[in-house]
């Protein structure tokens, strides 16, 4: 595979096609997602883009009507392109984009391949249909879906100098969790339609919600609102935490993860405001109020404000 000329990185015409197909993907399915990689420079741009497409496929495949074994047989297919990507095999002609974008992006930023395995691994959880009885248990499956991106994403980032970038991956890593358990809350009646509760059943029982989630109004006799404050608590623990990786990336690295970490901290807060909102359909924030929090992002403030926080912040719950 030949992707440099004269040591410099060059970009051909396919590879140019190919990261226009994931940033298409991206633009059309990402949501919060994009509003922070909108703030990015091109390559690293480019690079999220091609991380999200490949994302976008597994999560696909997971999401899919297909079954089970087939899903799981495609995840291994997925697989088997991360293991072509890491060993060179993907030439810039390949006929699949995201393959070639991907596999162009791993040229230039050391993006560990082995994330994006640990995002199958979850998927394959969820193909499975596995239950977590605790939040450690529950956290093992957040790390895989969403630290593991963080991850990721880090290597896309880079860390300024002086800072330690393991401790860096483990700050992503917590941001990571702090964002799926967001995402638990907001689609915890949604995932109970598809026969999912991913909450896990050592809180569902304390709270008297064992038997789930049915219907636009909490279970009978359940201190649902006690739930939510709860996993709220832990969430806003996992952020503190998460957010200390702000002032270890460049300005516009950290304004595209200020950016997507606001808009979810945003949609938490929302659901502690009114939590039985999450029962009655997806609580969302108005296109307007991302775009806020990423002009806060560009602009630093965000990122200045929540790491002062997250030295003061305990540990609380997580």
């Amino acid at each position: 595979m030949i992707w440099t000329v004269n040591g410099s990185a060059h970009t051909s015409g396919q590879v140019r096609a190919a990261y226009r197909y994931c940033e298409a993907v991206t633009g059309h399915e990402a949501r919060n997602f994009a509003y922070g990689i909108r703030l990015l420079p091109t390559e690293k741009r480019q690079a999220m883009s091609a991380v999200y497409a490949f994302s976008r496929r597994v999560d696909d495949i997971g999401d899919g009507e297909l079954p089970a074994e087939e899903k799981l047989t495609r995840l291994e297919g997925a697989r088997a392109l991360l293991d072509r990507v890491a060993a060179g095999e993907v030439a810039e002609d390949d006929t699949d984009p995201v393959a070639v974008a991907l596999a162009h992006s791993c040229s230039i930023f050391p993006i560990p391949l082995g994330g994006l395995g640990e995002l199958i691994d979850g998927v394959q959880m969820d193909v499975r249909g596995e239950e977590y009885e605790t939040w450690d248990d529950l956290a093992l499956y957040c790390r895989c879906v969403a630290g593991a991106i963080g991850r990721v994403s880090l290597g896309v980032f880079g860390t300024l100098d002086g800072h330690d970038h393991e401790r860096a991956a483990e700050y992503a890593d917590t941001l990571g969790l702090a964002l799926q358990l967001t995402n638990i809350l907001r689609d915890v009646r949604e995932d109970a339609g598809n026969g999912r509760t991913y909450l896990p059943a050592q809180d569902l029982a304390k709270f008297g919600c064992a038997d789930g989630f049915h219907g636009d109004t909490p279970p009978a006799g359940s201190d649902f609102a006690g739930l939510v404050e709860f996993e709220v608590r832990r969430a806003r623990s996992l952020f503190a935490t998460g957010y200390r990786l702000l002032p270890m990336l460049d300005r516009r690295s950290g304004a595209c993860v200020s950016a997507m970490a606001g808009i979810y901290r945003r949609l938490l807060e929302r659901i502690a405001a009114e939590p039985e909102a999450v029962l009655r359909g997806r609580v969302s924030l108005p296109g307007r109020e991302k775009a806020y929090v990423a002009v806060r992002g560009l602009a630093g403030l965000d990122a200045r404000r929540t790491a002062r926080g997250a030295v003061r912040a305990p540990r609380g719950d997580a």
